[in-house]
């Protein structure tokens, strides 16, 4: 690969429409799917039996996608190169009842997903997006993107202790939204609402995953459109970028030369502890890499020496320097937008990166022609983590953690440099590139 990057302004642009289409892990996942489809890739159903053929295949469960590339003769013992990711984001998300109310106003009950700022949700335009499960089984995404709910805060009349104090929320009484009036309270008018929208029959509506989310697009922005501001960027550019790395690993002239199995593995809940069956705790990865193997007639001992010489990029956003707040951060630590993908550390394995995980995300970056940046906590701050050190430990195979410095990070609208996500891309090409 030469020094010239393969990915620019584009990729950053493609990011945007990825980030609208996409305001539930749902919907991240098709959207991540149907980029891969137009790279070759096929769906493959988990209760079907897998053969041992060449070329790129893809499975999807709920909010998770799990695709990988197998190149043209490669061993059962072949190793992978994971690139990783989370789909979900902290939102507010509809309760079993979500029918609420009270003093002539129309409201939805919501339960707090993740650890979203939540004032960042206040006086803010939402919409509504997930799945609807149908009597018959099947599923259908839902997404109503226009002004459709809203959060209302208090007036400073009314508590003016916010001036001294600042403001303070309580997340059952104060985040539930308004969506119409009503002198009445009616069960099922939501679900009701939601299914006509979908063209469905309320009746043959029996379960749902709705969420809200902001209904301003992403944008470029600053005096030379130099910054990107936009929803749900922890951690769908991530997503983004390994979906792009992978497509272009997988139609580059020499794939079926590569030296490694290239993956990516997009889970959700990530943001509530990753234990779920689609989650970066549950079995997917893992079940997928060794059904594999042992579809291209490989035994225990193949997959043993495979996930030996497997490594993982988990990418996930981090924290750039705050101007506003610099002291928070650790002295000699000061991610910069535009300067490069980051290397996340923490000793005490908040974070997977150890020495030798540096060494292979520093010969990423040389080799796509991209500076990296490192990101380490203050010690007087708590560390956050990734679905890294649960990669590494469930699966056993080594796994650096990476991502894009941002700030305002859990709000409902993130900010980054508008460079740093086709830098990102480009480091994990050449990761999968090996």
């Amino acid at each position: 690969m030469s020094n010239r990057a393969r990915f620019d302004r584009g990729h950053t642009d493609d990011l945007l429409t990825f980030l609208a289409a996409s305001p539930s892990p749902y919907h991240a996942v098709a959207s991540a799917a149907e980029r891969l489809e137009k790279a070759g890739f096929r769906h493959v159903g988990e209760t079907d039996a897998w053969d041992a053929s060449a070329g790129g295949k893809y499975v999807l469960r709920g909010g998770a996608i799990i695709a990988w590339y197998v190149p043209e003769g490669a061993a059962p013992h072949t190793p992978y190169r994971v690139i990783g990711a989370h789909t979900d984001s902290p939102n507010l998300r509809v309760k079993p009842q979500p029918d609420s109310g009270g003093h002539g106003w129309r409201q939805v009950a919501v339960e707090i997903y993740g650890g979203p700022l939540l004032n960042s949700w206040l006086d803010r335009d939402l919409g509504l997006a997930g799945r609807l499960s149908l009597r018959d089984g099947t599923s259908r995404l839902v997404n109503i993107d226009r002004a459709l709910l809203r959060v209302p805060q208090l007036a400073i009349h009314m508590d003016r202790s916010v001036v001294s104090d600042g403001l303070k929320l309580d997340k059952q009484k104060h985040m539930q939204p308004i969506w119409g009036l009503s002198d009445d309270v009616r069960e099922g008018d939501l679900i009701r609402f939601v299914a006509e929208e979908c063209d469905l029959d309320p009746a043959d509506v029996t379960g749902w995953d709705l969420m809200t989310h902001s209904i301003e697009p992403p944008a470029y922005l600053g005096r030379d459109r130099e910054l990107l501001a936009g929803p749900r960027m922890d951690n769908l550019l991530s997503v983004h970028a390994c979906t792009a790395a992978l497509a272009a690993a997988a139609t580059a002239p020499g794939a079926d030369a590569l030296p490694y199995i290239p993956v990516l593995a997009a889970f959700d809940h990530e943001e509530n502890g990753s234990q779920s069956d689609t989650g970066a705790d549950g079995p997917l990865l893992g079940t997928v890499l060794e059904r594999s193997v042992f579809a291209r007639g490989g035994t225990y001992e193949d997959k043993a020496r495979a996930f030996a010489g497997t490594v993982c990029l988990s990418s996930d956003t981090g924290h750039a320097v705050h101007p506003n707040y610099a002291e928070r951060h650790d002295p000699t630590h000061h991610p910069r937008a535009n300067r490069g993908p980051i290397l996340k550390v923490n000793v005490n394995n908040r974070y997977a990166t150890d020495g030798g995980g540096r060494a292979v995300f520093a010969a990423a970056c040389e080799k796509a022609g991209v500076p990296f940046q490192a990101f380490v906590s203050n010690n007087a701050m708590p560390c956050g983590t990734t679905i890294g050190p649960i990669t590494a430990a469930r699966h056993g195979i080594k796994t650096v953690d990476v991502g894009v410095a941002i700030l305002s990070m859990h709000s409902a609208r993130e900010l980054c440099g508008a460079d740093d996500p086709h830098m990102l891309a480009d480091a994990l090409l050449a990761f999968l590139e090996g």
